[in-house]
């Protein structure tokens, strides 16, 4: 352990989408500058990212694409393009990698499971209410929004199976207790939520098992349960560490956590729910709780659903990894929510990156290769005007700290480029040009290039976290070596030797032309997106051609599905109970169970051809067909039924 402690940092695990997209960048860039703002400082650090694999999810996503569970998301995670290359790419430095499958986590997650249940924290009831499958989260009427999951606006489904409950209501004093006293969950105004929307209305006992589904941790002791996602992915925290499985250690070293970054959708599972496990395992509760607000494109949330990712491997490349973490740190206060855009991230690079920071170190190493070969002479001249550049540079490392040490990731950045800004207003009131020209002046020009080079070297050491490649590259042109690259020597002027030598060196930020970027990123993001879609194979057009009256003999109808079912003994046919207009019910059988859940398709408005003579399969009568696109993804037959808008009346013909 390192004098100054330790410290142990995570960010959510995320659900291995097949995409991730900026926003999640955002949450382990902000996670990462703060891992390395701590190692910087002495701290004995803990990095904890990873992936939360399990749920009813995943368990439909890797069905549709013709893979077991396990291959989906180590299709994700591991393959070309995944998880663990994005965060490679975007030079995170996490210190260990969890995978809510790895064996020893589902190993510590049973057993936990098991301890809450002996002591009377879990117990087996029925669950029936409203459930979310994109967020994998219950929810109760009087939560929804207009019908829809609070969080992601989406459908909810009515779901009614036996399952085991954990006793949240029993720990709701504590928690409130918890969240209004100290510092627990920041920043405040998530507290305010918590409390209105969650603890005051009642806190109802959480469904912590499943068994609709089998993608999970098998309740060990309880066949045919799986453990709820959130219980499996909270623990995380604990199990990484060694908690309850021989796989891991560290727990007696790092836990408790000293903060958990996580997106604001997911703040109630941290503050709420994780707390009151704890308590109910007799574990610490984790230090800090910190909501992150939500990057947003045209107002609202970045979604995949949505169609509104912003792929940060695009912008990394195009621009380099640190000139998009910089920004991203730069540009948005930690805990609100920030408006995205190409024309921001260029206007960002621009403003701070290659005109203030990397012009003021190009112009300052050129001009000491120019005036003194590139080394500077032991003879120097102070005056009064080097007093305020000095001490804002001397003293920034105190103002930085206070920032850094509160999340405030933005305001530190600020407080860096005061001083950025104020030497390159100290070149302009010295003018080392004119100085040149005059060989007695040569101490005084000495002595400004070293005040230039001394508050780049500052700067520097305190932009290590945000921008780790750009920043040694910078080290080598100014000639700081690694004894005064460090956190302490941050602190005290004039660390730099007074003959340094400086070096040639590339543009760190060259200028970008934004109109014509922004043209050039559009037809790049084009391409992305055309590239992400499923390669299609359209039947061929038939060639014969129908009379026109024998056409006009179809009759198109629009139709109402009443109620929906699979036949027996059948793997693909449904029964569907129509409204066809008439005033009595139309049965049309369909073949197309493959690709629908039955309950999934009552209340849909669908065309039907109802003047076909009627047929029998499986013994049952079906009068007419419904109409379906037919088409093969990635070699396989893909059925989709023709959806009419729901305004239109049943029985409205087509025509």
């Amino acid at each position: 352990m390192s004098e100054k402690g330790t410290f142990y940092i995570t960010t959510p695990i995320y659900y291995p989408s097949d995409k991730l997209h900026i926003g999640h960048t955002y949450c382990t860039v902000a996670t990462d500058t703060i891992a390395r703002y701590k190692r910087m400082c002495g701290y004995d650090v803990m990095f904890l990212t990873g992936t939360d694999e399990h749920g009813q999810k995943i368990e439909e996503k890797a069905k549709a694409a013709g893979m077991t569970p396990q291959q989906f998301v180590d299709n994700i995670v591991e393959g070309k393009g995944g998880i663990l290359d994005l965060w490679k790419l975007m030079n995170i430095s996490n210190d260990r990698f969890i995978r809510t499958t790895d064996d020893y986590h589902v190993e510590g997650i049973q057993r936990i499971f098991k301890k809450m249940y002996d002591n009377g924290d879990i117990y087996k009831g029925k669950y029936s209410g409203m459930y979310c499958t994109p967020c994998e989260s219950f929810w109760t009427e009087s939560q929804l929004v207009d019908g829809k999951c609070p969080d992601c606006g989406r459908e909810v489904k009515y779901a009614e199976e036996e399952a085991y409950f954990f006793r949240l209501s029993k720990y709701a004093d504590r928690v409130r207790e918890l969240l209004l006293t100290g510092t627990f969950l920041e920043p405040a105004s998530r507290v305010n939520e918590m409390i209105k929307n969650f603890i005051d209305p009642g806190l109802e006992d959480l469904c912590v098992s499943r068994t609709s589904f089998t993608w999970g941790v098998p309740v060990d002791f309880d066949p045919g349960h799986v453990v709820y996602v959130w219980v499996d992915a909270l623990f995380n925290y604990l199990t990484a560490l060694g908690y309850m499985n021989e796989g891991r250690d560290g727990k007696e070293k790092y836990w408790p956590a000293d903060v958990h970054m996580v997106g604001k959708e997911i703040v109630r599972f941290h503050s709420i729910i994780w707390p009151a496990m704890l308590m109910s395992v007799g574990e610490p509760l984790p230090k800090k709780v910190f909501g992150h607000g939500w990057l947003l494109l045209g107002g609202g949330k970045m979604s995949k659903s949505k169609g509104n990712v912003v792929d940060p491997v695009i912008l990394a490349e195009r621009y380099g990894v640190d000139a998009l973490r910089y920004f991203l740190m730069r540009e948005f206060p930690l805990g609100s929510d920030g408006n995205f855009s190409n024309e921001l991230l260029i206007a960002r690079i621009n403003s701070d990156l290659a005109n203030d920071y990397g012009n003021l170190l190009s112009r300052t190493a050129a001009m000491v290769l120019k005036y003194f070969d590139g080394t500077l002479p032991a003879e120097r001249e102070e005056a009064p005007e080097d007093a305020e550049l000095i001490g804002m540079a001397s003293g920034l490392r105190e103002k930085y700290q206070k920032l850094m040490d509160t999340f405030q990731t933005q305001a530190a950045l600020e407080e860096v480029f005061k001083v950025i800004s104020r030497a390159n207003k100290y070149i302009d009131e010295n003018a080392p040009w004119v100085l040149a020209k005059d060989k007695a002046k040569a101490p005084r020009l000495a002595s400004v290039m070293y005040n230039l080079l001394e508050a780049l070297r500052i700067c520097t050491c305190l932009l290590v976290p945000f921008m780790p490649d750009s920043c040694a590259k910078a080290f080598e042109r100014i000639g700081a070596d690694e004894a005064v690259r460090n956190w302490d020597s941050a602190a005290v002027w004039g660390s730099l030797p007074a003959d340094v030598t400086v070096k040639k060196g590339d543009t760190l930020f060259p200028r970008i032309d934004l109109n014509k970027e922004l043209a050039e990123l559009e037809k790049l993001e084009e391409e992305a997106r055309k590239a992400a879609l499923p390669p299609l194979e359209i039947e061929p057009q038939l060639e014969e051609c129908v009379d026109f009256d024998t056409f006009l003999k179809s009759d198109f109808r629009v139709v109402k599905v009443k109620s929906c079912e699979a036949v027996k003994k059948s793997d693909r046919l449904l029964k569907f109970i129509l409204d066809d207009g008439t005033g009595k019910d139309r049965q049309i059988l369909s073949g197309i169970h493959k690709w629908y859940k039955p309950e999934d398709l009552v209340g849909k408005t669908l065309v039907a051809i109802v003047n076909l003579p009627p047929r029998k399969m499986m013994g049952l009568e079906s009068n007419g067909m419904l109409i379906s696109a037919v088409h093969k993804e990635k070699g396989e037959e893909c059925v989709q039924l023709i959806m009419a808008d729901d305004s239109m009346p049943a029985g409205a013909k087509l025509c």
